[in-house]
C-alpha cells in the first residue's frame, strides 16, 4: 500500500515538474514569438486599451498614427499606400503585418519604462501610450519607386552602401491599409497578390545580375582570371545542351564579358568554378539567408548538390536554373561590390522611443558578411561601369555622375522575361545600392535600367 502511494507521489511529482517546465519554456523560449503572434488575444486587449504609437520615415513624415472617435481608435495611414508592404497594418480582424506586427510590443507600451509607466495608469484608469518608430525609409523615395514601377508587378530596393539603412523598398501591385476591411477579400483573392512583399518575399532568377556573384567566385578560385580573355561564339555546348548567347562576343576578358552581358563567358567561369566553389560563393554573398532587416526576407535558393549537374551549373552561373533570389539580396549584392566587398547589416528602424520621448532602442551600424575582397570587387566594378558607359545599362546613367550597374533578362517558365538591373552610384564613392526587377516586362536594359537611374539621380540629388 505505502509503495503504491509513493508510486503516486512520484508520478504527480513527475507530472508537476513536467507542467512547470512546459510553463518555463512558454515564458523563456517562446514568450518573445507568443507576445508578437498578431492574433495573440492579449494584444488585442492591449490595443484597446493604449493609444498606439506613431511610425515616422526618415524625414518624420508620419507614416502610421491613431485617431479617436470618442473612445473608440482607428489606426489611419496618412500616406495611404506608400510603403504599405513595410508598414503593415493592424486590424481586429486580420491581424497584424509587417513593422506594425514586428514592434507591437513597442508600439503599445509593453517594453521598457513604458510597461511600468502604462501598468500605473491601468491602476489609475488614465491614458496608456505605446512608443513610436523611426524608420530609415524615406517616404518621398519610396512614393518615386512606387511611382515608377506604376501598373507593373516587381520590386525596388535602395540601400546606403556604407550603413545597410533601407532608404526603398518598393513593392508592386501595392494595396491601401486604410481600406483593408473594405477590401480584403479583393486583395486574397487576385492573381496579382497585392498583399506580397515582392522586394523581400519575391523569387525570382536573377539572370544576367548573378554574373557579378559568379565573376567574384571565379576570380577568389583563379585570381589569373582577371587577365585572361574568353572566346565567345555565340553560344556554348554543355553536355549537349545548347546554351546561346545575345551575341558573337568574340575575344572579351572579364571587364568586357560584364559590360557586355556574355552568358558564354560566364557559363564557362561557373562549370570552371565547380559545384563546392559555387556554392560557398552564393553563401559568401548572404544569398542563403534571411539578414533580418526587421521584416521576415525569403531565402535564396538553388538546386540541391546532388542535382548541380554541368548543365545546371552553366544555366545557373548566368542567373537561371534552379536560382531564385529577391530584390533585396540582389541590392545587398550590388552593395558588397560597392563596399569594397562588405555587406552591412540591413535595417528598416533607425529608432525606437518609448511615449515620453526616451531612447529605447536604436540601431548599431555593423557589418553583415565579407562576401569578397577590395581587389575583386573592384575588377568587377570596372567592368559594371562600363556597362553604364557603353554596355548593355546605358539606361541608368546619371547626368554628372558615375553609375556602375549590371543588366539582366531573366527567362522563366511563366511568361515573357524579367526585367532587371542592380547598380550604385556614385561609383567612385559609392554611397547608395539599388536592384530593382519588373516581372514579364522584358528586357533589363530598356525596362529596369531606367528605373533605376531615375530613382538613383533623385536620390543622390536629396543628398544620399
Amino acid at each position: 500500500m505505502k509503495q503504491n502511494i509513493l508510486k503516486l507521489g512520484f508520478l504527480l511529482l513527475g507530472l508537476f515538474l513536467i507542467l512547470v517546465g512546459y510553463l518555463s519554456y512558454l515564458q523563456v523560449v517562446r514568450n518573445p514569438a507568443l507576445a508578437s503572434n498578431p492574433y495573440n488575444r492579449r494584444v488585442q486587449e492591449m490595443e484597446n486599451q493604449t493609444v498606439r504609437g506613431n511610425i515616422y520615415d526618415a524625414k518624420g513624415v508620419v507614416l502610421a498614427r491613431t485617431e479617436f472617435d470618442g473612445k473608440q481608435g482607428r489606426r489611419v495611414y496618412p500616406q495611404g499606400d506608400v510603403a504599405a508592404h513595410i508598414i503593415g497594418y493592424v486590424s481586429d480582424r486580420y491581424g497584424r503585418a509587417g513593422l506594425e506586427s514586428a514592434y507591437d510590443s513597442y508600439l503599445l507600451g509593453m517594453e521598457g519604462s513604458d510597461s511600468v509607466r502604462n501598468f500605473i495608469n491601468r491602476l489609475l484608469g488614465k491614458e496608456q501610450k505605446g512608443g513610436d518608430l523611426t524608420l530609415t525609409i524615406d517616404s518621398s523615395l519610396q512614393e518615386l519607386a512606387e511611382q515608377l514601377l506604376g501598373n507593373r508587378r516587381g520590386a525596388v530596393v535602395l540601400v546606403d552602401t556604407r550603413t545597410g539603412a533601407l532608404r526603398v523598398v518598393a513593392s508592386a501591385p501595392g494595396y491601401d491599409p486604410n481600406r483593408l476591411e473594405e477590401y480584403w477579400p479583393v486583395l486574397v483573392q487576385a492573381a496579382d497578390s497585392p498583399l506580397l512583399n515582392r522586394a523581400a518575399q519575391g523569387a525570382y532568377p536573377p539572370g544576367s545580375t548573378f554574373k557579378i556573384i559568379t565573376a567574384a567566385g571565379a576570380l577568389a578560385d583563379k585570381p589569373g582570371l582577371a587577365d585572361s580573355t574568353f572566346n565567345c561564339q555565340g553560344y556554348l555546348m554543355v553536355g549537349g545542351y545548347k546554351l546561346t548567347d545575345l551575341a558573337v562576343h568574340g575575344e572579351v576578358d572579364l571587364k568586357k564579358a560584364l559590360a557586355v552581358s556574355c552568358n558564354t563567358t560566364f557559363a564557362q567561369l561557373g562549370l570552371g568554378l565547380g559545384t563546392d566553389s559555387f556554392y560557398r560563393t552564393f553563401k559568401a554573398f548572404g544569398l542563403d539567408q534571411d539578414p533580418g532587416p526587421g521584416i521576415a526576407v525569403r531565402p535564396g535558393t538553388l538546386a540541391a548538390p546532388g542535382d548541380m549537374i554541368q548543365t545546371e551549373l552553366a544555366s545557373s552561373a548566368i542567373g537561371q536554373g534552379e536560382v531564385l533570389v529577391s530584390p533585396l539580396h540582389m541590392a545587398l549584392a550590388a552593395a558588397a561590390i560597392a563596399n569594397q566587398g562588405v555587406i552591412m547589416h540591413p535595417y528598416l528602424v533607425e529608432s525606437v522611443r518609448d511615449s515620453s520621448g526616451a531612447a529605447v532602442q536604436s540601431v548599431t551600424q555593423r557589418q553583415w558578411l565579407t562576401a569578397t575582397t577590395p581587389a575583386i570587387s573592384g575588377i568587377i566594378k570596372e567592368g559594371m561601369i562600363d556597362a553604364v558607359r557603353g554596355g548593355t545599362a546605358t539606361a541608368a546613367a546619371v547626368s554628372g555622375v558615375k553609375v556602375a550597374g549590371k543588366t539582366g533578362s531573366a527567362q522563366n517558365p511563366h511568361g515573357k522575361t524579367h526585367a532587371w538591373f542592380i547598380g550604385f552610384a556614385p561609383a567612385e564613392q559609392p554611397r547608395l545600392a539599388v536592384a530593382v526587377v519588373l516581372e514579364n516586362a522584358g528586357s533589363g536594359a530598356s525596362v529596369a535600367a531606367p528605373v533605376a537611374g531615375s530613382l538613383l539621380a533623385t536620390a543622390l540629388a536629396k543628398g544620399y
